[in-house]
């Protein structure tokens, strides 16, 4: 290569070292000065180009950069180029891959390829380029003719990783595995494998084919010592064994991996599902699917072996003495995983039928008297726990609480306090408690916190504090009690317990998540944001983190901080999609090929997320929204979202079949178990089971990828499309009809119809029944309220189908005709009735939290923004053009009944807006007022009731110099509960204040059209 005799590219290498200084300090300017003086003096140089269309990209000049790189192409291809090296190519690739033209870059390493067909280097650049354009099948060639070239292991290695990356991802591929078995064959007789990686590689291609003896037999003989620990191929084995259905040889094995790491739980787990001759959990590919604890428990009690009793009593006879062996061996309190075996033992003993067994309460009764004080035993038996009868439970719980002494300060007894707390929590005996044990709890967890406060005064404050937890189960009872009593004040007092928490140690990730959803139940969303941007969270944490507060930002008067929140969720994902495969470069680079499978997948998991394709309908429509009084701006939006064209096609039906649900559920509240779901808006059941509530979150949990959050992707992307052919389908038919009469866009019309058929469907109806509810609601015939959970989507449906029928020839709605303004009276009426009895049926926002301010937002920026902007487009459509004038009066224009529907509606909604003004106004009380109205919500002189909490959080922060000192004192003199709760409310005025001003917005564009509609009449 040139590189290698003091050139870059062709370019002594003191010229370019310079310019590529500037480049990595971000000094552009100055790199492009000196770039464009040596293009000047190497004109025919492509590197020097190449290296310029790099600046130029990132100085944030893409067409500029695309000129020139193809010019540096240009000059590759000529006949007259001297140096043609890899370095020239590559810095090419960079540019063209971060313009998206991945393809222009390919064809360059082809071109190379071709004219140096020995040239290693080039070749291994070209399967790069391969690899980033996910050409499986061109991989494999590659790699093959540089495995032939130079007979190197890697490349062998990179062609089975290409078919490997073939048998995923494309159907039929199962037939190249034995080609794969064949090319490594022939490989290992001839030179043999030297990487452990290799042997991974091959071992899994035999494993996909259900070899199991074959792959056993490799790991027996010389191969087998490629593997670096002895742990890890025995493991290898005992799955390979037990996949084989060869239990007695995969148990052996099994044993002889806990002999040496006695806390590998999962092995334990083969190990015993192997004794018993059943599946146990070996490792599958990950489906997304929402998994919890309650689930497993079933699967687990299900999970029964075919074996006869005697045989299974004997065989777990013998792995309770294994066990027993492993603990007398291990008797640190830093192994668990025998003294966990020995309750899982147990358990299947009970399993196997006998059912008066005592042995698994003894078993954790034990497990907890030894590790109870660590803050992961209550997670440890949580399987366990839900087996209990209630004599169990109570005699366990007795246990629990007679082991230490709870007024103690130190370490073991406040983890004991915990545990013993967090089980009661997980059995969900708290539900079966009265209201005064509760608050009484609840209390009691506040005031242990407190009192142990001086165990963490010499911690660092990023590290986690002695007795955390007790705070957030604190707050969650709390929850409870407002739950059952609707009292605000246990309301309130949940948000004080975890701000106090977070005035001691403001790092506390598990508090803040808790209060983004009570600020947002409260209605509260400034500070609710506010909490969420202090988690920080980046990267791939934007797909499983952002739904605790995406939903309700997307549904709220907050616009421009949603569309932040939406903005930031994409550049992830798209520089990620765009990015990945250099990372799976990389490990076909470091010859780490298990990695190239695993970055694919993963790859291809976030490309079909159900939150992607949601969030991306999103930021078209929440543009939209903001823009919605400028017609020419929504315009230009839906251009560059390819008039929402592009969404249709990314919602197809079988797209939207193999969507991936990737949000993490388990840190959600237990009463909001999905973001759609919240307890407490529904009434508490006195007489419901523990047991009841588990499963309902369990169901809500696994049922949140297919219940309505799958049609609400759907619908969200047919709604850009739909706005669009709405605004130009009635405008295009109102100017024809305005110059030549009637005439309509059959393709347009045709494809309205489509989507709004689909549209149908995503609601739960068709299209034909979806128009007869439409007129049933606009008409008083049907009540809103059984459309209630979609009543948004079905305004818009109704703004959609008069855009529909205006534009096409004959009339859509039944008992209506072409011409007749019918279909805008049915969606003046609509708006008018939905939202009036919104207004009629909402509270004070101040007291009712749960209130439905989110669904009125949602009816002010969706439908009627929609209806507003085909209100535009038909108004500029019918407005005279130029000085000339239409000849005639107004009664020979065909267009006035038009103009005067229009004009009745343009009353209609801004007599709506008007109303929902009048009740925001309400809504604004005066910021002392409000705080005195909310401070008496925590002022009850009952022993029962709320206030007793933020009593004890006051005094203990008043008290906190004397009994705790150092920083965590000095952290607690700006607490003040009456400061959390003038935020509260200045939060809710804010909220209001901002849907006032789109409203005002809206009222002004009403009121500017309504004089224009009237000149245009008169």
């Amino acid at each position: 290569m040139a590189s290698k005799f003091g050139l870059a590219g062709g370019i002594p290498e003191r010229r370019v070292r310079p310019i590529w200084d500037a480049v990595d300090s971000r000094q552009y300017k100055p790199a492009l000065k000196l770039c464009t003086a040596l293009v000047v003096k190497h004109p025919t140089s492509p590197y020097a180009l190449a290296l310029k269309a790099l600046i130029l990209e990132r100085m944030g000049k893409p067409d500029e950069a695309l000129c020139v790189s193809l010019n540096a192409k240009e000059l590759l291809y000529s006949d007259n180029i001297f140096h043609f090296d890899d370095l020239t190519l590559s810095t090419l690739q960079i540019v063209f891959q971060r313009l998206d033209r991945l393809d222009l870059a390919t064809s360059c390493y082809e071109y190379a390829c071709a004219k140096y067909p020995a040239n290693l280097e080039l070749m291994m650049g070209l399967f790069n380029c391969y690899v980033r354009e996910y050409s499986y099948v061109k991989q494999q060639q590659t790699a093959i003719k540089m495995y032939k070239a130079v007979g190197e292991e890697r490349f062998l290695l990179w062609a089975v990783s290409s078919i490997q990356l073939q048998v995923y991802f494309s159907s039929g591929g199962e037939k190249l595995l034995a080609l794969a078995e064949a090319l490594l064959k022939k490989h290992i007789n001839s030179h043999s494998l030297h990487e452990p990686e290799a042997l991974a590689l091959y071992i899994s291609i035999l494993e996909q084919q259900a070899k199991y003896d074959a792959a056993l037999e490799i790991l027996s003989g010389d191969l087998g010592s490629l593997m670096g620990r002895e742990e890890d191929k025995l493991r290898l084995q005992g799955r390979l064994h037990a996949q084989a259905s060869n239990y007695v040889a995969a148990s052996e094995i099994y044993q002889k991996v806990l002999e040496s790491c006695p806390d590998d739980w999962e092995s334990f787990l083969h190990y015993l599902g192997c004794l018993l001759e059943h599946d146990v959990n070996l490792p599958k590919a990950s489906t997304g699917e929402h998994s919890c604890s309650s689930c497993s428990v079933n699967s687990a009690l299900s999970n029964k072996t075919c074996l006869s009793e005697e045989l299974v009593e004997s065989r777990l006879t013998s792995a309770l003495s294994f066990v027993q062996r492993l603990q007398e061996k291990n008797s640190s309190d830093c192994v668990r995983g025998p003294h966990l075996a020995n309750i899982e033992i147990e358990r299947q003993r009970r399993v196997s039928g006998d059912l008066n067994d005592r042995k698994v309460i003894e078993a954790l009764v034990k497990y907890l008297h030894r590790f109870g004080h660590l803050s992961c035993s209550a997670s440890d038996v949580e399987i366990y726990l839900h087996m209990l009868s209630d004599n169990e439970i109570t005699e366990l719980l007795d246990a629990i609480s007679g082991s230490f002494d709870s007024s103690s300060v130190s370490v073991n007894a406040l983890g004991l306090t915990i545990t013993l707390f967090k089980v009661q929590e997980l059995l969900g005996t708290l539900f079966t408690k009265s209201t005064t044990e509760l608050q009484g709890i609840a209390k009691r967890m506040v005031h242990t916190f407190y009192k142990n406060l001086p165990l963490s005064n010499d911690l660092d404050p990023q590290e986690s504090m002695y007795g955390e937890e007790l705070l957030s189960m604190a707050s969650s009872i709390l929850v409870q009690l407002y739950w059952r009593t609707r009292n605000l004040g246990y309301l309130l007092e949940a948000i004080l317990v975890l701000e106090f928490g977070l005035t001691v140690r403001k790092y506390v990730w598990q508090y803040k998540i808790i209060l983004v959803h009570l600020y947002s139940y409260m209605g509260a969303l400034p500070l609710a944001h506010k909490w969420y941007i202090t988690l920080e969270v980046k990267n791939i944490l934007l797909e499983s983190v952002s739904h605790h507060i995406l939903p309700q930002m997307l549904n709220s008067p907050f616009l421009q901080q949603a569309a932040d929140l939406v903005r930031d969720y994409l550049k992830f994902m798209d520089d990620h999609l765009k990015e990945s495969a250099d990372l799976t470069c990389l490990a076909y680079r470091h010859r780490t090929y298990s990695k190239v499978i695993e970055f694919v997948q993963f790859k291809d998991r976030l490309q079909r997320s159900m939150q992607y394709l949601s969030v991306r309908s999103d930021s078209v429509l929440l543009h939209l929204k903001q823009k919605a009084e400028s017609l020419e701006e929504v315009e230009s939006i839906l251009e560059n979202a390819s008039n929402g064209a592009r969404l249709v096609e990314l919602s197809n039906e079988d797209s939207m079949k193999h969507l991936t649900f990737n949000e993490d559920l388990q840190a959600r509240p237990w009463w909001t178990p999905t973001s759609s779901v919240n307890f407490l808006s529904e009434p508490f059941d006195e007489d419901a089971a523990p047991a009841s509530y588990r499963a309902k979150v369990c169901k809500h949990k696994s049922n949140e990828k297919y219940g309505p959050k799958l049609k609400d992707a759907e619908r969200k992307s047919l709604v850009p499309r739909l706005v669009y052919l709405s605004m130009h389908g009635g405008a295009s038919f109102l100017r024809e009809s305005e110059l030549n009469g009637a005439c309509s866009d059959v393709t347009a019309v045709g494809e309205m119809k489509t989507l709004l058929e689909k549209y149908a469907r995503s609601i739960g109806y068709s299209i034909d029944d979806a128009l007869s509810v439409v007129l049933g609601m606009s008409s008083g015939k049907k009540a809103v309220k059984d459309f209630a959970p979609d009543i948004v989507s079905w305004m818009s449906f109704a703004v959609f189908i008069n855009a529909w029928n205006l534009c096409s020839n004959e009339s859509v709605i039944p008992g209506t005709d072409g011409s007749s303004p019918n279909s805008w009276q049915i969606v003046d009426n609509l708006v008018k009735i939905c939202i009036d009895e919104q207004l009629t049926d909402a509270n004070r926002m101040l007291t009712s939290p749960g209130n439905n301010f989110p669904l009125l937002v949602r009816m002010v920026t969706e439908p009627i923004s929609w209806h507003l902007l085909i209100i535009q487009s038909c108004m500029r459509a019918m407005a005279p053009q130029g000085k000339k004038k239409k000849k005639g009066g107004p009664s020979e224009r065909p267009n006035i009944p038009h103009l005067q529907a229009i004009q009745t509606s343009v009353h209609c909604i801004a007599d709506t807006l008007q109303s929902v003004q009048t009740w925001l106004s309400d809504q604004m009380r005066p910021e002392e007022q409000a705080l005195d109205i909310l401070l008496s919500q925590l002022q009850g002189t009952s022993a029962e009731g709320p206030g007793q909490i933020s009593c004890i959080l006051d005094e203990s922060s008043a008290m906190a110099n004397s009994e705790i000192g150092g920083r965590i004192a000095q952290s607690l003199e700006s607490w003040s509960s009456a400061g959390v709760v003038r935020r509260i409310v200045g939060a809710e005025n804010e909220t209001v204040a901002e849907f006032h001003k789109i409203c005002d917005s809206k009222l002004k564009l009403l009121m500017s059209e309504s004089a224009s509609l009237s000149a245009m009449l008169h």
